[in-house]
């Protein structure tokens, strides 16, 4: 069965979803586009081989499945469109401008009972799938602590020009939601549930509602403590990056680049480091001979009829329900929040 996908938004993160479809030879074709943006749907059209769509519903008549791709505060929306339908979503992160908008999606998904995945591309990153290997391995005993540092320009500019994340009512907030939700979710994949969070954060890009540097310490079932730093500055020499550390009782660990490393390990007589190719190749020795690809497994999923791997709406929604306990915690200036998973 050849999945035809329509996409909802044609800007930066469309063509990126685009050109990983292409890559993964998932029987896929890409099918319809539509963006309030007409040139964005040109241009994506053009790129892509879609049917550019003069409206939502049209690309909807026209598809097996869809990815909603626009600002965040019209996901909500358009996914409740989507499912009305019966037709299996993509949704970008994050979900919604807040976590009760979040939580109602997720209960509107699961209810329609249609095939979803959201875009918490970490899960997928090679350099964090061999980092989750490295630490599930025994000898490293449990986790103690970790660190961990995500900074990008501030994104209404360069590469994204992306004008809305300035704006509140599109974007619900600045660095932490918009961007360190993917923190967030791979930092409870790797590591286990958080139990509490304290939190700091700051504005120094004159954005109201649009916060640009926040410090966050997490505790983690089980004990392990956590810190992590989100900032958005004004560098636009420097592309977005991250530096993970991990120490474990047995192993200490760093991550840099969230995709193609380094990954590097200390252990008790040994050492190594993996990135690139090597890096690639061994990630997908581990993954059936080829590497894992979140836009392959969506297809995989709808052309099945059987949910694919995650992250899920259900999953996402756990990030908001972390991420809403940071910024509660920095709006009480820092008083720890209690954000452990109900059973």
């Amino acid at each position: 069965m050849t999945v035809r996908i329509g996409f909802l938004g044609g800007g930066l993160i469309a063509t990126y979803h685009g050109k990983s479809l292409r890559r993964s030879g998932a029987d896929a074709v890409i099918a319809a586009v539509h963006d309030i943006d007409l040139e964005r749907t040109a241009a994506f059209a053009r790129a892509s081989g879609a049917e550019p769509m003069a409206s939502e519903e049209a690309v909807l008549d026209a598809v097996d499945a869809v990815y909603v791709c626009t600002w965040t505060s019209e996901h909500p929306r358009l996914v409740a469109a989507i499912v009305q339908r019966g037709l299996p979503v993509f949704c970008e992160k994050p979900l919604a401008t807040t976590l009760h908008g979040a939580r109602a999606m997720a209960e509107g998904v699961a209810a329609a009972g249609v095939v979803n995945q959201v875009g918490l591309v970490l899960r997928s990153s090679p350099a964090f799938l061999e980092l989750q290997h490295q630490i599930g391995d025994p000898r490293s005993g449990r986790v103690q602590a970790a660190v961990l540092r995500d900074d990008q320009f501030l994104p209404v500019q360069g590469m994204y020009g992306s004008t809305w994340r300035a704006d509140p009512d599109k974007a619900g907030a600045g660095t932490m939601l918009e961007h360190s939700i993917h923190d967030v979710d791979a930092l409870e994949w790797l590591l286990g549930p958080t139990v509490s969070v304290s939190a700091r954060s700051s504005t120094f890009h004159g954005n109201p509602g649009i916060e640009d540097t926040v410090v966050v310490g997490m505790e983690v079932a089980g004990g392990a403590q956590v810190s992590l730093t989100s900032v958005w500055h004004q560098l636009l020499d420097r592309p977005s990056l991250r530096r993970l550390e991990v120490i474990c009782e047995h192993a200490f660990f760093t991550l840099e680049h969230d995709v193609v490393g380094p990954v590097t390990w200390t252990r008790p007589g040994e050492q190594g480091s993996i990135e690139g190719d090597d890096l690639f190749a061994a990630v997908a020795e581990r993954h059936g001979g080829h590497g894992p690809n979140q836009d392959r497994g969506f297809v995989e999923a709808v052309a099945s009829g059987v949910p694919g791997p995650h992250p899920d709406l259900q999953t996402a929604l756990r990030a908001h329900v972390v991420v809403d306990g940071i910024y509660r915690s920095a709006a009480a200036d820092g008083a720890p929040v209690n954000v452990t998973p109900s059973v």
